[in-house]
């Protein structure tokens, strides 16, 4: 037991704590009552001095954190409740940000390095800026801080004793030393390497969102209320940017591990993460708009403040347990919910006064709007943008509104929707038609003279490829027998809109010798995006249809008997196109490149040991000899599945996983993607034979034979071969005087032959016997006893349900689009910040006045951000 790595963890916490306070109330003096940049320099060296301590406290707490879970002590209850010991290293790093405090380290990771470059950078408003930033940090380390004061817990400690968190278990009465000598795991749908770089992602979002609001903040408590525009407005691209692909980088890791069949199923968790982005995109375009045309400070305002308020919201939402049941993935209650609610509270509270006290003094412009100025058109978008965030958040929040209800004693029955689907796609389908449109609409017109005529013309190219494009998409459905409604044909229109008006803007651009418009790829990322989001989920189809007329079980549901295919091992089955063959189970060995069939191993004792029966080689090369002793990872089986193209001929193989898992409701599936350039073909295992369950053999039938004999099997027949002696191969661990025979037997199948090798072992006067099966025909052989003086050897033969699985398979057609319209949204907020930071990120180009605005609307306009 090393008590050290934890004691030495947590004085780093307590540390951390103290230096941000200290850092906290230093930055604020050097800041008070002083002009920006005249800060006070022996509180502002004590500052620094401070967040420097803090950051290397930090620093160190995630290094002890680590250590614990990389050196398997599970006398910690964060190591024994997250890890294992037959971990590979890459999940232990996903062990880290498993649980609460690890993703609180994380958050507060993120925000140290952030402090750092705006210590680096941004010296001119660093005592203002900072004293937010180490305010939140003191907040924010609070939850990981683990003390009782006055009877009141005060965080939840990542460095806790199992002893001190299981408290009732009798072990520690007889062995208060005593330490498990495994794990209890790491989340199996969490063992995905999109979970190793999601969170990370998302957090980094989460904490470039604190720096807009700390310079808003700033700016309203020393009266710079138009200054902080420019050093805030890189940082809110670069969140916005990352933020918004640690979004679709969750939706792509459920697409690849949950077998819902989507990427996104409106999830409160994945509701939290969302709402903020959607007004931190609207905060950007406020931002733009008053740095470019002196217009919608107020509203870059506000948004700043709300998307910082909306990701503590989001952070109150997942981890104080108020969703209950309402998620399938929300962290459990520690007993912190009113310590996050008092965070909450704190910041939202100040940051609103702040800005109500300030509202009249913030400058608001005197020019009028019409249909002609792009000004317009972007407040309009950002509202749009406001109001889809808005309807997630209402309906999120029920369980909120319930709890808050039920707090003062008023008993509520408002229920989240039934179909939570269908209630919010059916109102974020029409911000999408909006965003579409208005994002073409608006790039035009920020690049062209606000007159009617060049309005006209340049709308008309993409406005008639839109119509024609959208005729052409309608015609193609319907030859396909697809049916296509009125909201589909208008967010087909809108989405080609985008589309092609943002390709137009970019087009133009070039050929006037313009820089590339970061803004206007962003938006056809966006579009991009609506149309793979219509296609793929709109006209997914199910192409594993049962045609064979059969109920499989009454025990399953009608969806599972209807749109599932029964495929027995080795025997070949038609599903729409193709011609399906399940072909065994795999494990994965770590070492060895893909999977390893189950008939090439024995299982020993130690269920992630087995030892190899035959040479395991893959492209040449031998990684294992026959009898050699190798690691496997048990906990998921791999389905190998065989498609076969019936027009082309072009196979491939796909291993769908799945596992019996007790804690997350029976059986966890995960699909296996094929993909192509124009859909995917998407698979899951939806039945299996249960493992857990010992297979239901028939009582043995005894055959007494000799070398060269036939035997029946049911509706197959075996010979027997030879007898030899026995090796290694079976796991005998064969010791000096064993007698251990092996019979080499073929089983003659429908399709195949298999061979058996049933051995017979005396040991120390005791008989044993190792039965071998073929799990392809429901077979097994026992090799029962020899008879030396007669030549014979008698088996005996027993039979089960032949293999099988049931499998589901769908066509996701174009869902590219999603993913490469992310990749190009990523693009477009690189460019901008690219574009905007000149020698770094926080070297922001001259504003542009009044008197410019004329000049630039003739020549090239300033650049626009998605």
């Amino acid at each position: 037991m090393n008590l050290f790595i934890g004691q030495l963890g947590h004085l780093s916490v307590i540390v951390a704590f103290a230096a941000a306070l200290v850092a906290a109330y230093s930055y604020f003096q050097s800041s008070r009552g002083r002009a920006l940049g005249e800060e006070d320099p022996s509180w502002l060296r004590l500052a620094r001095g401070a967040f420097f301590v803090h950051g290397v406290a930090i620093f160190s707490v995630i290094g002890c954190l680590f250590n614990i879970i990389y050196a398997h002590r599970y006398e910690y209850y964060y190591a024994w409740s997250h890890s294992s010991n037959h971990l590979p290293v890459q999940y232990m790093i996903s062990c880290f940000w498993e649980g609460q405090e690890g993703s609180f380290l994380l958050w507060i990771f993120w925000q140290v390095l952030l402090g750092f470059c705006i210590m680096r950078f941004n010296r001119k408003w660093e005592a203002p800026v900072m004293a937010v930033f180490s305010g939140v940090q003191l907040f924010l380390v609070s939850m990981i801080l683990g003390v009782v004061l006055g009877g009141v817990k005060v965080g939840s400690s990542p460095f806790i004793l199992l002893r001190e968190f299981l408290t009732d278990l009798p072990v520690w009465k007889m062995n208060p030393d005593f330490v498990p000598k495994d794990g209890t795991g790491l989340n199996a749908l969490l063992q995905n390497y999109w979970m190793v770089i999601h969170p990370p992602t998302l957090f980094l979002g989460f904490a470039l969102t604190l720096v807009p609001f700390a310079f808003a903040i700033a700016a309203l408590w020393k009266r710079e209320l138009t200054a902080w525009v420019k050093p805030a407005l890189p940082w809110t691209l670069i969140g916005g940017g990352v933020l918004g692909v640690g979004v679709v980088m969750g939706a792509y890791w459920a697409y690849e591990t949950l077998n819902f069949g989507g990427y996104w199923n409106w999830d409160p968790v994945e509701n939290a993460v969302y709402i903020p982005w959607l007004v931190l995109v609207a905060s950007l375009h406020g931002l733009v708009l008053w740095q470019k045309r002196r217009t919608g400070l107020r509203t870059a305002f506000a948004l700043v403040v709300a998307t910082f308020v909306l990701i503590l919201y989001a952070t109150f939402l997942t981890r104080s347990g108020v969703l209950g049941n309402a998620s399938v993935h929300s962290f459990t209650d520690l007993g912190l919910s009113g310590q996050l609610f008092i965070y909450l509270a704190a910041f939202a509270v100040l940051a609103v006064a702040l800005l109500i006290s300030r509202w009249k003094e913030i400058p608001v412009s005197a020019k009028e709007l019409n249909a002609y100025n792009p000004e317009l058109w972007v407040f309009v978008g950002a509202t749009v943008l406001c109001l889809g965030a808005f309807q997630v958040l209402f309906t999120t929040s029920i369980p909120v509104y319930n709890s808050f209800m039920g707090l003062i004693g008023i008993k509520t029955n408002v229920a989240l929707p039934a179909d939570q689907i269908a209630h919010y796609s059916k109102l974020q389908l029409w911000m999408g038609v909006f965003v579409a449109l208005l994002s073409g609409i608006a790039q035009i017109m920020w690049w062209q003279r606000n007159n009617a005529e060049t309005l006209i013309n340049s709308l008309t190219a993409p406005t008639l490829l839109t119509l024609l494009g959208t005729a052409l998409v309608v015609l193609l459905v319907r030859y396909n027998g697809l049916t296509i409604t009125a909201p589909y044909i208008v967010l087909t229109l809108a989405g080609l809109f985008g589309v092609l008006a943002n390709f137009s803007t970019i087009f133009n651009l070039l050929r006037r010798g313009i820089r590339l418009s970061g803004g206007a790829v962003a938006h056809l990322g966006i579009a991009l995006m609506l149309l793979g989001i219509l296609a793929s989920a709109g006209y997914s189809n199910v192409i594993s249809r049962n045609v064979s007329g059969l109920m499989y079980s009454r025990e399953f549901t009608d969806e599972l008997n209807n749109d599932n295919v029964l495929l027995w091992r080795n025997e070949s089955a038609p599903m729409r196109g193709y011609k399906l063959t399940y072909t065994g189970q795999y494990f994965e060995v770590p070492g060895v490149p893909g999977y390893v069939d189950k008939q090439f191993l024995y299982r020993t004792d130690d269920d992630y040991k087995a030892v190899a029966r035959a040479p395991i080689a893959v492209d040449g090369k031998t990684y294992y000899k026959t009898g050699d002793t190798l690691e496997i990872l048990p906990e998921n089986t791999y389905y190998r599945i065989n498609y076969k193209d019936q027009k082309s001929g072009e196979q491939f193989t796909l291993y769908p996983r799945a596992q019996v898992n007790e804690e997350m409701g029976g059986l966890l599936a995960s699909p296996a993607i094929k993909k192509f350039w124009g859909h995917d073909i998407y698979t899951h295992i939806s039945s299996v034979l249960d493992p857990r369950k010992e297979k239901p053999w028939s009582e043995a039938k005894e055959s007494v034979l000799s070398v060269g004999d036939t035997i029946f099997l049911n509706d197959y027949f075996a010979v027997f071969r030879a007898v030899e002696a026995a090796h290694e191969t079976a796991g005998l661990n064969l010791q000096k005087g064993d007698l251990a025979l092996q019979a080499d037997m073929i089983v003659y199948g429908e399709k195949r032959q298999y061979h058996v090798h049933p051995v017979f072992v005396v040991r120390n006067r005791m008989v044993g016997r190792v039965p071998d099966e073929v799990e392809d025909l429901g077979v097994r052989i026992t090799f029962n006893a020899v008879d030396p003086a007669t030549g014979k050897f008698t088996f005996g033969v027993s039979t089960t349900q032949k293999d099988y699985v049931i499998l589901k398979a769908m066509e996701k057609p174009f869902i590219n689009l999603l993913w490469s319209g992310t990749l190009l949204m990523a693009l477009g907020f690189g460019l901008s910040v690219r574009q905007r930071g000149g020698k770094g990120v926080i070297a922001e180009e001259a504003p542009e006045t009044e008197a410019t605005e004329e000049a630039s609307s003739r020549a090239a306009r300033p650049q626009p951000v998605s």
